[in-house]
């Protein structure tokens, strides 16, 4: 990873900022929550203490049996198509009956239904009625009471019997239907409407059961109360819709309405605060309809006398709602259950507004932190590179400092800073090493011409100490062969000054040498046919491109090059191996390699082949003229002149070695 890239990394750190933030806003719209539900559950204590206070019409037993309005006319026939907008809140009645209670200007409506497959059939009149399935309906106003059986021997229309002494004012018979069918059997019965009953018990007997057959259940009758819904009215907060529910949950009265008030959000701002702000709210399809019974965990925890909370969504866009039940009575005796609901979208505004700026100030600093970074990371990686393209540039293969200093002095020397102390070391470190590299390479001169007159004055003494001992008598035996060393080292010595001042006069030839424009594949071609009667048995194949390949070069040297070359690959070639040479063109040049079949180079001499006086070949033995490895130095010289390169590596199978004379056009000369 590069230094921008950290430093951009670094600098997406800064986003903890804005996460940070997130959470306190979070936190912020949660308290915010938690204020304004504290306040609707005052509220409605409140409203619920001046209910019991008014002596509001509330429920005085647990249980009750509910009477809803009919939003339709309903037909006494026995059959429950009128009732179906009622069914789904039927109540249990029995192990396997249900309820259904309604009533309108016309009367009161009852439709009982039993689920049974075994029937057990007979009118009311008959006598044994009591052990047939039947339905007691028992009606209750103060101390009065009256019992009625309802059964039937088969569908149709039947009359009830009277079981108690008739009461004035009371019907003696009722008229209903009966009805049945594989799954069960159905009663439907329509009271007179000026009768008026407190408590209502209802009785289904099914005699393949057993059991009591004069049993009931009597309850209280609960009905929506328009007086409660006035009284509420008057007592609940504005824009609060306020429900008082029985103790089982159903609907006595209502007021109000749910109605946001202030501005609306945006869709953008609503999504926002759903998909960041908001915390989990339940769902709102139990609390918009418009039901006679609200069966919910916050109901059941008010009739148990806790006051609950609970945020749903609101019915507008990115509004919230905030409903609270409080339990209606004393302690220990709860009449019902109050639920006030309110809409808002001040929680979301609020909360929203907090975000966006949050969200522009952290967007702000990152931008500004980024960009400084990304400047400063992009000023110290330009920085770093020009000092890295210098250190690159300063020196070349053959170890000397080469226009290392553009204007006289390494790059960035001047800054003030840390990359400045690191420059002015780099400049020390190469003039230092340049001085170094520029007196080794006069030390051969130095030294050839320091040693020659050292040299002859031990030859002339030698000749001359001969001279003397074969003079006054024989030279000893025993002499001869030290007197013979002594000459073979003087000769050896006199070798390598020769060799020392032969480099540095190739050197001086390479540089004077002139460039010309030639074919290099036809130099290549002439060299590989003059090598051919000079490798022997040796297997020489030759790989030239198809088309001319015309240099701007010194072809005298790339011959001389060849020549070393191959003077170097007959060393270490077998009498029966084999030897390539190939012409590559490149875009900026050319490339020549020679490979031989041989032993693999050692890797830690790869680098070195090319030096002045460096040989693997085996040390001569005494009296023969030592190698003094200048061959692929003029080799390395060649290429240097040419602008290019040379190398040596193992070839990938193992079998040899391959020698690379990477070349480039030498500079015109202006006329």
């Amino acid at each position: 990873m590069n230094l921008r890239r950290k430093l951009l990394l670094v600098a997406l750190c800064t986003l903890a900022l804005p996460v940070a933030g997130w959470l306190y806003v979070r936190q912020m719209e949660t308290l915010l929550r938690e204020g304004q539900a504290q306040a609707l559950v005052a509220s409605a204590r409140a409203v619920a203490r001046s209910l019991v206070a008014t002596g509001a019409a509330l429920p005085q037993d647990a249980r009750g049996w509910y009477v809803e309005q009919a939003a339709t006319p309903i037909t006494v026939d026995g059959y429950g198509d009128d009732w179906a907008p009622l069914t789904p809140w039927s109540q249990p009645l029995g192990p396997r009956g249900s309820v259904l209670l309604a009533e309108d200007a016309d009367g009161f409506y009852l439709y009982v239904q039993q689920r049974q497959t075994r029937r057990v059939r007979a009118d009311a009149d008959d006598p044994g009625a009591l052990r047939a399935d039947h339905l007691i309906l028992e009606l209750d106003r103060g101390d009065a009471r009256l019992r009625y059986l309802l059964a039937s021997a088969a569908p149709g229309s039947f009359t009830a019997r009277l079981l108690d002494p008739p009461v004035p004012g009371w019907p003696d018979r009722l008229v209903g239907q009966w009805q049945e069918d594989g799954g069960g059997w159905r009663v439907e019965v329509q009271l007179p409407r000026p009768l008026v009953v407190d408590r209502l018990g209802l009785g289904l007997y099914d005699a393949s059961a057993g059991g009591d057959p004069l049993a009931v259940d009597a309850r209280s009758l609960w009905h929506y109360s328009p007086t409660l819904a006035q009284e509420l009215d008057r007592l609940a907060p504005e824009e609060v819709r306020a429900r008082v529910l029985a103790p089982t949950g159903w609907l006595l009265a209502q007021s109000g309405h749910l109605q946001a008030g202030g501005p609306q959000p945006g869709w953008f701002s609503a999504l926002v605060y759903r998909a960041l702000l908001a915390n989990p709210v339940e769902d709102a399809a139990s609390w918009t309809q418009d039901a006679p019974r609200l069966d919910l965990p916050e109901i059941a925890r008010a009739r148990a006398g806790k006051p609950s909370t609970v945020w749903r969504d609101g019915e507008t866009r990115a509004s919230v709602v905030l409903a609270a039940a409080v339990p209606i009575g004393t302690p220990g005796r709860v009449r019902g259950v109050l639920l006030l609901e309110q809409a808002s979208t001040t929680v979301p505004l609020l909360a929203n507004r907090a975000l966006f700026t949050l969200l522009a100030t952290s967007f702000g600093v990152l931008l500004v932190a980024g960009g400084i970074l990304l400047w400063f990371a992009t000023r110290l990686s330009l920085r770093l590179g020009r000092l890295r393209d210098a250190a690159e540039r300063a020196q070349m293969a053959d170890g000397r400092i080469d226009g290392l200093f553009a204007q006289g002095r390494f790059p960035l020397t001047a800054a003030p800073d840390e990359i400045g102390d690191l420059a002015r070391s780099f400049e020390r470190l190469f003039e230092a090493v340049g001085g170094y590299t520029d007196y080794l390479r006069t030390l051969a001169s130095k030294l050839s011409h320091e040693l020659n007159t050292p040299l002859a004055i031990v030859k002339s003494s030698l000749d001359n100490l001969e001279h003397a001992l074969q003079a006054n008598a024989a030279l000893p035996p025993e002499a001869q062969p030290y007197l013979a060393r002594a000459r073979d080292g003087v000769a050896r010595l006199g070798t390598l000054v020769r060799a020392m001042s032969e480099a540095s006069r190739m050197e001086r030839a390479i540089a004077a040498a002139e460039a010309e424009d030639v074919d290099l594949r036809e130099v290549v071609r002439g060299c590989a046919e003059a090598y051919r009667p000079l490798i022997g048995a040796r297997e020489l194949t030759c790989q030239l491109p198809e088309a001319p390949l015309p240099m701007h070069c010194a072809p005298e040297l790339i011959a001389q090059a060849l020549d070393k070359l191959l003077d170097n690959a007959l060393s270490f070639t077998p009498a029966d191996g084999w030897l390539r040479l190939a012409l590559i063109a490149r875009e900026d040049g050319a490339e020549i390699t020679l490979a031989n079949q041989g032993p693999p180079l050692p890797a830690a001499m790869q680098a070195r082949l090319f030096d002045s006086l460096v040989s693997l070949r085996d040390k001569a033995t005494p009296g023969d003229a030592p190698h003094l490895g200048l061959g692929l130095y003029v080799v390395r010289l060649v290429a240097e002149r040419h602008g290019g390169s040379a190398s040596a590596g193992n070839l990938g199978d193992g079998s040899g070695v391959a020698f690379t004379l990477r070349l480039r056009n030498m500079p015109r000369q202006r006329l």
